[in-house]
């Protein structure tokens, strides 16, 4: 339990005397009789480790590294032995509930989670989280404040690791997201006069924290120190221009904005929430967990959560926002309807390019989001005005995910995603957004069938064919709303100042929202320009700039004007910027294509940006920017690329431009899985943005890999079309890292059939032979063993003849697993020891490793349960020696089969909940099925059938939340075997799952559900 003041309690319980622990500051373990001392050094370090990942298994080679990090002794995994034996006795007798156990491949130490600070601290700070969500910001601050306290120094202080000190630095930085966190609820509470102080000695001691700057010139603001809030920003602005030579976020920057034109809002009072729900009779609110090895199982209200999924996907928010009032009342009254509405609501918006529809859709889905639709919004840009218009298949697929449904789960044909689509938001009111489309073909599959859901379209098309749809046409602006768009964005004063001028200005550009931002983006970043200069200017162009009232060809005009301002540098980098597709740019692709690797490239965009030639779409997780085209300026860059560059200049810069996307993908796979392990390369040249700004953008692989998926798959078609062929299928293979883990078998497969057409054209028989190869893993995923089995034997045969280890390595590991799953033990287990020599000729450890625990089923099944815990401890050193957390997931729950099998119940129970808690934190829900399903059979086999009935029915209904209704019915033949004394409640479980083992042909399964529904 936590201490009145948020601090560790330190009295002994009911059995005996407790031990607690600090690492917030330095290493510190406080007994009953006082503090205990840890010998400095090597106890010091696995204390540290191990209470940094308390009641989690830390192996053996963790500790190992985290003392040595190089060249460490023969007898370290002795020493490492010893030092926890040292351990064991100094923690010996002080806590009943404190242990410290071996527990395969590693140790764990076992101790209340409000026994060790850090753990009480995460505890303390998600509790507040979640009261400032359900508006008790009070209480929110005050256990914040709790929090911190618990802090005694930096995280670790004195400790000699360098792996520890990063974890350390992790803590360190979620103290200060913390200590955030609170300041932005008391600023909400109005308690900005007494947080200046605080903030002033916060932005002091963390200069380059942009939101603690953010803060106090908030504070400032509303204490009535307006010039003090001035003062504060340009001191932040001059210190980050100094020490990083880069411009304040625009978050600060708009804060300037608004103070400057006084608009700067106090922030509203938060609403008050309803109450949590009270402990029960006689039930203390923080209970601990039962002590028993079996019951350190997960509660059952966790395994759902992350299935209710609300997304909000939509962009950004315009701040120089410009509209009728009545339009926009229109469109909202059209969406939101009404009680009496009957069918869903729908608005198009429409009209040429450059006249705002994509704005004034996002912010009126903006303005109705949380009152209109708060079960959540999708967007989605369907490229209608690109040569590769998204298809319904594929915005369905990625909507699915949106909401919950796994990618394995998610059907292959239209009218299957669409129903499912449907179904997902019947009982939803979501506001789906969808952007530039090409026509109502691509529209009407993506309507929800639900009158509570509303539908929003831009396209340039008039849409006349959408059914019931409110049309809105945008045209130029009227002269009073271009004059208020030019007055947001440099200024109402220098308006005011040059009124007449300003009024010639709008009239010069036509009022074309596009023009008018391009001239008046110039005119911001100069700020010694009057309007009247800049009026004389275009006026030299006026031939021109007539036709800005002429469709296209005016556009050409304005845009012209802005480009030909460039420097010629910028201009070449703008054309070469063209040939991306991606519907954002990330900063590196700039020092691509010029082949410059300086260390932030966004320096390279941000001139285009000035004229708004590029649009800022985002921020990266490096700190820099990404970017957009608006499409017209994309269409005009184009036509200057034809014009201003050779061809072979153009081959060269796109090689260097699809050589780093090459590059960044490989590197995913390495970090995803410890090295490059488990994938073929071809021999097509690489670009290497700065290696620290590809440990930044890759330092969540997956996530970054999930982000480019579209670029990515994008790059494989275009390099096809450029002829680059070994990179086609190189990218298109290595891209499986992404599709496996979460289940895009679409885009699997629509890269691959690319590639393999680019291979096969240019006779690149070690290319053809790798993408076959990969198709027989996507047709073995499908469960088309035939199709994959034909596509591996003939890869495997160009393999070798061309004496290829490691593609013969990956065939056969393949073709094993199909023998395996027909019952063919014998060829399944000879292939593999087949694949295992070709593994260990390739230098693939991984391989090696996913060969061992797949074969281990087999021989964990032929009884060999010695044999197959050999091969699983030795996959599991191998992938605790590279860091590949999926491979030891699935290792681990061969693991817990093993001890299963061997009568080791409570062992098993424990690391299928290691296990489970691995695939939570990876988002895979199709895992957490199964591992529900193990711990429930680990129950039912150590005669606890109240807890294995808790499991599977939370294995239930995990499964058919995600619809994966063939898993669903697996989980209730489990529970229905379990509760065969329960005729009734035996029949409501067998029969929808008798109905899913008919429809999908699973025989076995169907057998034995129909004779136990006879029993019943």
């Amino acid at each position: 339990m936590a201490a009145a003041d948020g601090g560790l309690t330190d009295q002994g319980g009911p059995d005996g005397p407790r031990l607690t622990f600090r690492v917030l500051g330095p290493l510190q373990v406080q007994g009953a009789a006082g503090p205990l001392r840890v010998p400095p050094g090597r106890q010091e370090v696995i204390l540290a480790a191990l209470l940094l990942e308390s009641n989690r298994v830390v192996s053996t080679s963790q500790l190992v590294d985290l003392i040595w990090e190089d060249n460490p002794p023969e007898t370290a995994r002795t020493q490492v032995q010893i030092c926890v034996s040292r351990l064991r006795k100094m923690l010996a007798g002080a806590d009943g509930e404190v242990s410290l156990v071996t527990r395969p491949p590693g140790y764990v130490l076992h101790t209340g989670a409000d026994n060790v600070d850090a753990a009480l601290f995460t505890a303390l700070v998600q509790r507040a989280r979640t009261l400032g969500e359900t508006g008790r910001p009070e209480e929110a601050v005050g256990i914040l404040r709790s929090a911190v306290t618990l802090w005694q120094g930096d995280c670790l202080t004195g400790l000699d690791s360098g792996p520890l000190a990063n974890k350390a630095r992790r803590l360190n930085e979620e103290r200060l997201a913390a200590v955030e966190l609170r300041i932005r609820l008391e600023l909400e509470l109005g308690h900005h006069d007494r947080l200046v102080s605080e903030l002033q000695m916060l932005t002091h001691e963390h200069p380059l924290r942009e939101k603690l700057h953010g803060q106090l010139i908030q504070a400032l603001y509303w204490s009535g120190r307006q010039a003090e809030a001035l003062a504060a920003f340009r001191a932040a602005r001059r210190y980050l221009a100094e020490e990083l030579g880069l411009e304040p976020s625009r978050e600060l920057r708009d804060l300037e904005a608004a103070i400057l034109a006084g608009e700067l809002p106090r922030p509203a009072a938060p609403s008050t929430g309803a109450a949590p729900p009270a402990a029960r009779p006689g039930e203390e609110p923080e209970k601990a967990a039962e002590a028993s090895a079996a019951d350190r199982a997960p509660a059952p209200a966790a395994a759902s959560v992350r299935h209710d999924t609300v997304p909000h996907q939509l962009p950004a928010d315009t701040a120089d926002f410009v509209a009728d009032a009545q339009r926009l009342a229109a469109l909202e009254k059209a969406l939101t309807g009404g009680d009496g509405r009957a069918t869903v609501g729908l608005a198009a918006i429409t009209g040429k390019p450059g006249t705002g529809k994509s704005t004034l859709a996002v912010h009126v889905a903006h303005a109705l989001a949380e009152t209109g639709f708060p079960d959540g919004q999708l967007y989605c840009d369907l490229r209608g005005t690109t040569g590769a218009p998204a298809t319904p298949v594929e915005v369905l697929g990625r909507f699915l995910r949106a909401l919950g449904i796994p990618g394995q789960l998610i059907p292959e044909s239209l009218d299957e995603r669409a129903e499912m689509y449907r179904t997902r938001l019947a009982a939803r009111r979501l506001l789906v957004v969808l952007d530039d489309a090409a026509g109502e073909g691509q529209v009407l599959p993506l309507l929800p069938g639900s009158r509570g859901c509303a539908v929003l379209v831009t396209s340039r098309a008039r849409l006349t064919a959408l059914p019931g749809a409110h049309r809105v046409e945008l045209d130029v602006l009227d002269e009073d709303r271009a004059l208020e768009l030019l007055a947001r964005i440099i200024g109402a004063d220098r308006v005011a100042g040059e009124a007449v001028a300003a009024e010639a200005l709008v009239r010069t550009v036509g009022r074309l929202p596009l023009a008018l931002r391009i001239v008046a983006a110039r005119l911001a970043a100069r700020p010694h320009w009057t309007l009247a200069s800049m009026v004389q200017r275009l006026a030299d162009e006026r031939n021109r700039l007539d036709e800005l009232t002429h469709g296209e060809m005016t556009m050409r005009a304005s845009l012209s004007l802005t480009y030909e301002g460039l420097a010629p540098e910028d201009r070449g980098l703008l054309r070469l910027l063209s040939m991306a597709q991606a519907p954002t740019l990330p900063s590196w692709l700039a020092g691509a294509l010029l082949d410059d690797r300086r260390p932030f490239p966004s320096d390279l965009m941000e001139p285009l940006v000035d004229v708004q030639m590029l649009d800022v779409a985002g921020v990266e997780p490096t700190g820099g920017f990404r970017y957009r085209f608006h499409e017209i300026i994309r269409v005009y860059a184009r036509e200057q690329l034809a014009a201003q560059h050779p061809p072979e200049a153009r081959r060269a810069a796109f090689a260097r431009m699809a050589g780093g996307w090459m590059h960044l993908a490989q590197e995913a796979h390495r970090k995803v899985y410890g090295g490059d392990f488990t994938v073929l390369h071809g021999d097509a040249p690489r670009w290497a943005p700065p290696a620290t700004y590809t440990d930044e953008t890759l330092a969540d692989p997956l996530a970054w890999l999930d982000a480019e998926q579209t670029a990515l798959c994008g790059m494989v078609g275009h390099a096809a079309e450029e002829g680059l062929h070994d990179l086609c299928w190189d990218l298109a293979t290595s891209l499986v890292t992404l599709f496996e883990v979460r289940g895009h078998y679409d885009l699997w497969e629509r890269t691959h059939l690319t590639a393999l057409a680019a291979v096969r054209k240019a006779g690149n028989l070690r290319g053809t032979a790798a993408v076959r190869a990969s198709l027989g893993s996507l047709y073995m995923s499908r469960s088309q063993y035939d199709t994959a089995r034909q596509a591996l034997t003939s890869a495997l045969d160009v393999f070798q003849a061309l004496d290829e280890p490691m593609g013969e390595a990956l065939c056969r590991r393949d073709m094993a697993l199909i023998a395996r799953t027909g019952g063919d033990d014998v060829t399944a287990l000879e292939l593999y020891r087949r694949s295992l020599a070709d593994f260990d000729r390739a230098g693939d450890i991984v391989g090696r490793a996913i060969v061992l625990t797949q074969s281990a089923h087999i021989r964990m099944r032929q009884g060999e349960t010695g044999l197959a815990q050999r091969q699983l401890d030795e996959a599991l050193d191998i992938y605790e020696g590279i860091g590949y957390t999926g491979g030891r997931a699935r290792t681990l729950r061969r693991v817990g089969q093993v001890l299963l099998e061997q009568g080791q119940s409570d062992l098993a129970v424990l690391t299928f909940t290691e296990v489970l808690e691995l695939c939570r934190d990876s988002g895979d829900v199709i895992g957490e099925g199964h591992l529900l399903r193990d711990l429930g059979h680990a129950f039912a086999m150590m005669g606890r059938p109240d807890r294995a009935r808790d499991f599977y029915d939370r294995a239930v209904a995990a499964r058919e939340q995600i619809m994966d209704f063939s898993g669903g019915a697996l989980a209730r033949l489990d529970l229905a075997r379990l509760l065969k004394e329960e005729p009734g409640r035996s029949r409501e479980l067998l029969t929808p799952a008798v109905a899913v083992f008919r429809e999908r042909r699973m025989t076995r399964e169907l057998a034995e559900a129909e004779r136990l529904l006879g029993a019943c």
